[in-house]
């Protein structure tokens, strides 16, 4: 059920994605219903505590720890969750070409799992691992089964679920974690392949999302704050070329002052319900 002013804006949104097709851009609320917790409240203010920030993982071997020890207890909840309606819808829409394009700051891959193709990630993804010596990947399963065989003291702990695979875990458990060597060159300095708060995106990732935008039609923002400049910067760039920029998001944003349109609604009950219209208007 949705009230009036949300059914407005939808169909002033379907209107508008009836005559072009839009470029999607998602952020962590999408992934919510999923079971992945988002990382701000409403109003824009990150939850819980500071993040590990790339220059501490890289240069201390204790955050390193900290880290993997925290991440072998939240890589579960990610590899188990699946796509919700959201997600379904994106890719109902990308396959019938009245989307053409999503770009995520999600690392769950999602998006892939119900059926988009060509998901632009701009922060990496989870189920990667990369070696920070020698630049092999290696798939995060394969580094879970290590982690876990060199821990087994932490089988069985229950850890408060955070954002992106984290857990809240005593630092009781930290200290005697062993963090696994890379199994291409036995180096220590495994990170996963995502972009870590204080890193940089990769410059061949950032200039493919800046040419879908540019090449874009119009952008649909789904379930971001867009706090990140990452995300933010692309939205300035569709509006500055003048293009309709609409958003689907509880509570504040980045880009309030310049969005064509803000619904503030659920988005795996309104993007269910733009596919089943838009596929009338075929």
């Amino acid at each position: 059920m949705i009230n009036s002013q949300t059914r407005d804006g939808l169909e002033t949104l379907c209107r508008l994605m009836a005559q072009r097709p839009f470029l999607v851009l998602t952020g962590a609320g999408i992934s919510t219903s999923s079971g992945i917790p988002d990382y701000r409240d409403k109003e824009g203010v990150r939850r819980g505590k500071a993040p590990m920030m790339y220059q501490d993982f890289i240069n201390a071997p204790t955050a390193r720890q900290r880290y993997w020890a925290r991440a072998m207890l939240g890589w579960p909840r990610i590899r188990q969750a699946r796509p919700n309606a959201a997600h379904e819808a994106l890719a109902q829409l990308q396959a019938r070409q009245l989307i053409n394009g999503v770009i995520t700051q999600n690392v769950d891959t999602l998006h892939d799992q119900a059926g988009s193709h060509d998901v632009i990630e701009l922060h990496g993804s989870l189920h990667r691992v990369v070696c920070l010596d020698c630049g092999q990947r290696t798939d995060r399963d394969a580094i879970q089964a290590l982690l876990e065989r060199q821990n087994p003291y932490l089988a069985g702990v229950d850890a408060v679920q955070a954002p992106d695979g984290d857990t809240l875990l005593d630092p009781a458990f930290e200290a005697r974690f062993q963090v696994p060597h890379c199994p291409h060159c036995q180096g220590d300095r495994l990170k996963p392949d995502v972009v870590f708060f204080g890193e940089n995106v990769a410059q061949v990732t950032a200039t493919k999302a800046m040419h879908s935008v540019e090449h874009a039609q119009g952008l649909l923002v789904v379930g971001s704050s867009l706090m990140a400049f990452s995300a933010f910067r692309l939205c300035r760039a569709i509006a500055d070329q003048g293009k309709p920029l609409i958003a689907i998001n509880f509570g504040k944003t980045r880009a309030d002052d310049f969005l064509d349109l803000k619904i503030e609604a659920s988005c795996e009950v309104l993007l269910p319900l733009i596919a089943e219209r838009l596929d009338t208007v075929e």
